[in-house]
C-alpha cells in the first residue's frame, strides 16, 4: 500500500514512555516541599506535555512566578529519584522498528527539556530510532505549532503528510494548529472523551491497536 505519511511525530510522556503517574507524583511532592497545597491528580495530569513553566502555572494557578525555579528544582529532584522505575510502554520498540522498516521518518515532540529527553532516550536505548526531536526549552511549548512546523521544515514534509500522535489535548491541538492530522491514545494522561472532541483519525486504547492501525493506514 502507498504510504499516507512521510513523517510520524510522537509525544513522549504518556504516549511512548509510561511516566504519567511519576510526573503527577513528582509535581505533587514538589508543591508539598514548598509548603503549598498539592494539585489534584486531575489538575497535575492535565498539564503533562506542556513546558515546565506553562505546566506549573496551570497546575498551581496564582502562584508567584518567583517560586517557579525552586518548584522546578524540587520537581526534577523527585522525578529523577524514581525515573529508573519507569520505561517504555510494552510494544513500543517493536512498533517503532516496524515503522522504520517502512521508511517513515520518526520524530518526538515533547514538553520535556532537552536534557530530560536525551537522558530518557539514552536510558531506553532508543535515540537511534528517531530522525528528529523537539523539546519545550528549545522551541515554543505545546499547543503552539512551532514544534511541528520546525520538524516539517527539517524533513521537507507537508502537513497532510505528517501525523502527530499523543495522549493529551495539547498534542492534538498542536497538530490542529499546524494543520496536521492526529491520532490520540487513551492510556496516558487525558481521558478519551476530551480527546475525541479534536476528531483524531484514531483513538487507540493500547499500543498493539495503535501499531496495527499504523501498519494499515500510515
Amino acid at each position: 500500500m502507498p504510504q499516507r505519511f512521510d513523517l510520524i511525530v510522537f509525544d513522549w510522556d504518556g504516549t511512548l514512555f509510561d511516566s504519567t503517574a511519576l510526573i503527577v507524583k513528582s509535581m505533587q511532592a514538589a508543591a508539598v516541599d514548598l509548603g503549598l497545597e498539592a494539585p489534584s491528580r486531575e489538575r497535575a495530569s492535565y498539564v503533562i506535555g506542556m513546558g515546565l513553566v506553562e505546566a506549573l502555572s496551570h497546575a498551581l494557578p496564582g502562584l508567584d512566578r518567583s517560586l517557579y525555579p525552586a518548584l522546578g528544582e524540587r520537581y526534577r529532584h523527585h522525578y529523577l529519584a524514581s525515573a529508573h522505575e519507569v520505561t517504555l510502554f510494552e510494544g513500543v520498540p517493536v512498533m517503532l522498528q516496524a515503522l522504520k522498516a517502512r521508511h517513515h521518518w520518526l520524530a518526538v515532540a515533547t514538553g520535556k527539556s532537552r536534557r530530560g529527553l536525551d537522558e530518557a532516550l539514552a536510558a531506553v536505548n532508543m535515540a537511534q530510532l528517531f530522525d528528529g526531536t523537539r523539546t519545550a526549552d528549545e522551541t515554543a511549548s505545546k499547543p503552539h505549532p512551532q514544534m511541528l512546523l520546525e520538524l516539517m521544515r527539517e524533513f521537507g514534509t507537508e502537513p497532510e503528510r505528517t501525523l502527530m500522535i499523543g495522549d493529551t489535548s495539547h498534542d492534538l491541538e498542536l497538530a490542529r494548529n499546524a494543520g496536521c492530522p492526529a491520532v490520540a491514545v487513551t492510556y496516558g494522561a487525558h481521558a478519551h472523551e476530551g480527546l475525541r472532541t479534536y476528531n483524531p483519525l484514531l483513538v487507540a486504547h493500547d499500543v498493539p491497536s495503535l501499531h496495527t492501525w499504523l501498519l494499515d493506514h500510515a
